[in-house]
């Protein structure tokens, strides 16, 4: 485990929820985006006609337009020719309170990633925490103040848990078991207010779906949703969130719930398995 040092000039990191005004955020162009191994079901789905990368980028740009308008400061990081998954920028790392953890990747393909974070973070002297106990990706962790759920998948394993919960005793950290074709935690859970979360059931352990019933209003999502990503919108605040078109009814019973939806087309992107929340990895929310 490493903790860089520390000096009063670092810029200061904070997020204490998924749904908090989204302040400062990094993500990394779809550029070079493309599928050339399946690495998730969704990619599988679509490896025969894969990405049209001109159509991701421009989409891609939309987004950050958005995120901008709406007051975010946004880092884009480098993006490599040989790192074709670097869109989804959320795996490689997280932030909870005010300590940014980088991620321990499971995917040897993505590992390369995890050398352009760590290089932009010490170039800005923001300390950082690695777990060398086991893997443990971003899109499995879900903040919620003193609440940290975290996705035990085929990408995050209970060791890694283990030495998130040795790292942050003050926090309640929840492991929930995924269904074995679900890639990350986000895929199925997404917290989007204080009181409120979507949710794939079928995917989630029966006991921990009881626990996550009696601590929030659950909204469930239909297999279809989940599929075309339904549960991976982005919440930027004063309850607006960012969601995809084709999630038609989903998005009406969130309207009908009082957020506002801004509908963005990521068709190319949600291809190779990730939407919105996988393409930003917040630093500051507040």
């Amino acid at each position: 485990m490493k903790n860089m040092t520390s000096n009063e000039n670092v810029p200061t990191v904070s997020c204490t929820s998924e749904y908090d005004r989204l302040k400062q955020v990094i993500t990394v162009s779809p550029q070079h985006m493309k599928i050339e191994e399946a690495i998730n079901n969704t990619q599988q789905h679509y490896l025969t006609n894969n990405i049209d990368t001109e159509i991701a980028v421009k989409q891609h740009e939309k987004f950050i337009n958005t995120l901008k308008t709406n007051g975010a400061a946004v880092i884009q990081l480098d993006a490599k020719e040989e790192l074709n998954e670097q869109v989804f920028s959320r795996d490689i790392g997280f932030t909870i309170g005010g300590t940014f953890f980088v991620s321990s990747m499971k995917e040897g393909m993505r590992k390369a990633e995890i050398a352009v974070l760590k290089n932009w973070l010490e170039s800005m002297e923001i300390p950082y925490q690695t777990i060398d106990n086991g893997n443990i990706e971003g899109g499995d962790v879900v903040v919620d103040n003193k609440n940290i759920w975290v996705g035990i998948s085929g990408r995050t394993s209970p060791s890694a848990v283990t030495a998130l919960q040795q790292l942050l005793p003050d926090y309640n950290i929840t492991p929930i078991q995924l269904r074995e074709d679900i890639l990350h935690l986000d895929c199925v859970f997404n917290i989007i207010s204080k009181d409120t979360a979507l949710i794939y059931r079928p995917a989630i352990d029966s006991d921990v779906y009881e626990y996550l019933n009696k601590t929030y209003q659950l909204i469930e999502v239909t297999e279809e949703e989940q599929f075309k990503m339904g549960p991976n919108v982005l919440s930027i605040g004063d309850k607006k969130i960012v969601s995809l078109p084709e999630n038609k009814r989903l998005n009406q019973v969130l309207a009908q719930s009082g957020y506002q939806m801004i509908e963005i087309d990521f068709s190319e992107i949600i291809k190779s398995g990730g939407s919105f929340r996988c393409c930003t990895l917040p630093l500051v929310r507040g």
